[in-house]
């Protein structure tokens, strides 16, 4: 019995190693006050140093529970390719979807998961808010991650 648990670990160990993404960047933005100005652009500078990799690409949006709307739109200006994306920090009910940690709630957005650089070099991102309000109550930081699939 104490073979076949060694070898299931061991299998499990190699099935999560297999899917294991590495973090190439990971930055995340402190915004002044726990409010973020429709007027304030958060930038990431993220390095490429592998063309023929894949890429995924991750938001973060930290709040607080005074964060007023269940969702949320983001402009997107990432290497010259602009987007507009919503999605959602709670469910119909009003419960908060992310991880509550420390007294905020992180919730990841996945943007992109196989994306493809067409070379190697240091890449702009720039994100602004999209939502009505001048100033966007409850948010705390907001931050990517890029990582090899």
């Amino acid at each position: 019995m104490r073979n076949y648990a060694a070898i299931l670990m061991m299998l499990l160990a190699v099935a999560f190693s297999a899917c294991r993404s590495d973090i190439v960047y990971s930055r995340f933005v402190p915004m002044k006050s726990g409010s973020w100005h429709m007027d304030s652009v958060v930038s990431f500078d993220y390095p490429v140093t592998d063309a023929a990799a894949s890429y995924r690409v991750l938001l973060y949006v930290r709040h607080k529970e005074n964060y007023p709307y269940q969702n949320m739109w983001l402009f997107m200006d990432n290497a010259g390719l602009r987007d507009t994306i919503e999605f959602y920090l709670a469910d119909d009910r009003g419960r908060w979807l992310g991880d509550k940690n420390h007294g905020f709630i992180e919730m990841p957005v996945l943007y992109e998961d196989h994306l493809q650089f067409p070379d190697t070099g240091v890449y702009h991102m720039e994100i602004r808010h999209g939502m009505r309000d001048s100033l966007l109550r409850g948010v705390t930081d907001v931050g990517i991650e890029v990582l090899t699939n």
